[in-house]
């Protein structure tokens, strides 16, 4: 294990990061920090990355150079997170130049650009040379590297963010013999935006604490009345909320219903949905994440509404809920770092089909992206392996989503089949040990509170 995955290691297990224990029944909301925080939150995790994370990969993976480059408002996905706290986007053409010395001296941090980035060092005067791509070429032969790594790949989208127009420049720039070094390397990119640091995860859970605060608060009778409230008002009432803290979500929330009248239910269509009117006896289902200091949360969660004199969920819907856990529970046990998607989804589907669930594994990385770098378990549509990016291997210090599903028929809604839905965010350490940021759901949440 290196230095850093064995600090990592360590501060995963200290009081300063562990993961919260099983929530309350009723959850505060946690002081949200002001803009200017959170810029100097980020920049102060982006010099931690830089002086830890980055060695690390590029040593791994023997990379002595890595080129970013990145147009203004179309930022490659792996640029867009090394950019300072109050950079919202890049300026004008922005290319940054990574470069290993070697003997273990710091790894140079080159920015061409008009603009200074961050702490990097300038290292381009267009007085003096108009011609940026020619700057990037002197730059690149006078430190003569053995590889150039650039961000491109076939079957992972966040590692392949350099443009062909861009690419074609460096090419036209390097000339035939020094281009011949040129690497696309998927594995580098991908690296850098999955490895969390200490510093992120002991701030994780509070973003996930925060998302779980938001939905307890949209699955409650302050926001939803039964006979009167539809889906779509809980839906915006989740957007508005988000932007009433001064936060952001990366994908538009959904709030479905599933009831006793036997109506058809798929992923796609996710039950009741729009302008249907939320009811006593419904179960609700929300799927709903935020983005806040960076870092992405992307949770699912189930909601029954209580008819008159019931205290609880109907037995058939507990036993689901019961069901869906069992497949949570295979699928954080076969997820170790070593072993691919692939080899994860196998392991779990062994494990739930032995129980006799029938259930679906569609678990995914999270981090910078709420879809984020790293390798799928399963699809919804499909749970056989996924070449290409079912074989990429796990690393540790990485955050997941687990994502899954179980049906079974409740017999108090007549037999019908009904899915239950599951996600939740997590982290996986170097021992192999995963931990919910913020715990996970158990039980229904009840409306209204018994």
């Amino acid at each position: 294990m290196s230095g850093l995955f064995l600090a990592m290691a360590l501060a995963a297990s200290s009081p300063a990061t562990a993961m919260p224990a099983a929530r309350s029944a009723e959850l505060q909301m946690p002081a949200i920090l002001p803009l200017e925080r959170r810029a100097e939150t980020k920049d102060r995790w982006l010099k931690l990355r830089f002086e830890q994370v980055l060695p690390t990969l590029m040593r791994r993976d023997k990379v002595q150079m890595w080129v970013l480059v990145a147009g203004e408002y179309n930022e490659d996905p792996v640029m867009a997170t090394m950019l300072p706290g109050t950079w919202l986007h890049a300026r004008r053409r922005t290319i940054l130049v990574f470069f290993d010395p070697g003997e273990g001296k710091p790894i140079e941090k080159l920015a061409l650009a008009r603009y200074p980035v961050g702490d990097f060092q300038p290292a381009w005067n267009p007085d003096e040379q108009p011609d940026q791509w020619a700057e990037l070429a002197k730059i690149i032969a006078q430190r003569n590297p053995s590889t150039i790594a650039l961000n491109r790949s076939e079957g992972f989208p966040l590692a392949d963010g350099l443009s062909s127009t861009h690419y074609e420049a460096i090419v036209r720039a390097l000339g035939p013999d020094m281009s011949k070094r040129l690497v696309s390397h998927e594995r580098l990119a991908l690296g850098w935006l999955e490895t969390r640091i200490p510093e992120e995860m002991a701030s994780y859970p509070i973003v996930s604490r925060i998302s779980h605060s938001i939905i307890e608060e949209g699955f409650s009778e302050r926001v939803i009345t039964p006979g009167v409230t539809t889906s779509d008002d809980v839906v915006w009432w989740f957007r508005n909320r988000i932007n009433s803290l001064g936060l952001d979500t990366w994908f538009q929330p959904s709030v479905a219903i599933q009831r006793a009248d036997g109506g058809k239910f798929s992923v796609q269509e996710m039950g009741h949905r729009g302008d249907t009117i939320i009811m006593p006896g419904d179960m609700l289902h929300v799927d709903f994440g935020i983005t806040y200091l960076g870092l992405n949360t992307d949770i699912q969660r189930l909601a029954y509404v209580l008819k008159p004199g019931e205290t609880q969920a109907p037995k058939g819907l507990r036993d689901g809920l019961a069901a869906m856990n069992r497949v949570r529970a295979a699928t954080i046990t076969a997820l170790k770092p070593g072993r691919t998607g692939n080899e994860v989804l196998a392991a779990a589907r062994r494990q739930v089909e032995a129980e006799k669930i029938d259930g679906t594994i569609y678990s995914h990385p999270i981090g910078y992206h709420g879809h984020g770098a790293g390798t799928w378990i399963g699809a919804w549509e499909s749970q056989k392996p996924a070449p290409g990016r079912g074989d990429y291997r796990i690393d540790p210090n990485t955050a997941w989503s687990i994502e899954l599903n179980a049906q079974a028929n409740v017999p108090e809604w007549g037999g019908q089949k009904v899915r239950f839905m599951h996600e939740e965010d997590g982290f996986l350490s170097p021992d192999g040990t995963f931990r919910f940021l913020d715990g996970g759901q158990e039980e229904f949440i009840l409306l209204p509170r018994p």
